[in-house]
């Protein structure tokens, strides 16, 4: 019997406090990503996204779903009347696109946890594309982040136990 390449894949605890907070650029330098995992196989990420409350995200359009629970602050969708506090899970369907706001008097920061599957397109107001957004781009600016800051980058692809 052959040993099957699953079977050396262990659960894995990931130490959030040893991954930076990298800025989201370059779109902005206030909003910031700390990305926990990226799964280039499914195309998925983890990622914590910590945003000012007084900031209001380009609109973007998910070729897979989305999962968002919020740690902290409170936010919305333009195209929503819900408001999501701390608690709440947000799941968007595949195909869907809106505008992330932040909402004010909520505390300084919304923070929350991410599990994107698949392609956020960032569009303009007339609806064209102007950013493709992936696990490829959100590892290579977390590795472009660590060589700048001189920070050892982990291996956020890694199934290793």
């Amino acid at each position: 019997m052959t040993n099957m390449s699953f079977e050396h894949v262990g659960t894995a605890l990931i130490d959030h406090d040893a991954l930076p907070w990298v800025p989201f650029t370059p779109y902005t330098p206030d909003v910031h990503v700390k990305l926990l995992k990226a799964d280039p196989v499914r195309g998925e990420t983890i990622t914590l996204l910590k945003v000012p409350t007084s900031m209001q995200l380009p609109r973007h359009h998910h070729s897979g779903t989305v999962i968002v629970y919020t740690i902290a602050g409170a936010w919305r969708y333009a195209e929503h009347d819900w408001i999501a506090r701390p608690g709440s899970v947000v799941f968007e369907t595949a195909a869907s696109a809106h505008t992330a706001v932040a909402v004010d008097g909520h505390g300084d920061e919304v923070i929350t946890l991410n599990i994107t599957m698949g392609d956020l397109l960032y569009t303009d107001d007339a609806g064209q594309i102007i950013a493709i957004e992936n696990w490829r781009t959100m590892v290579d600016r977390y590795l472009a982040y660590c060589a700048a800051q001189g920070i050892e980058a982990q291996d956020v692809t890694s199934f290793a136990g």
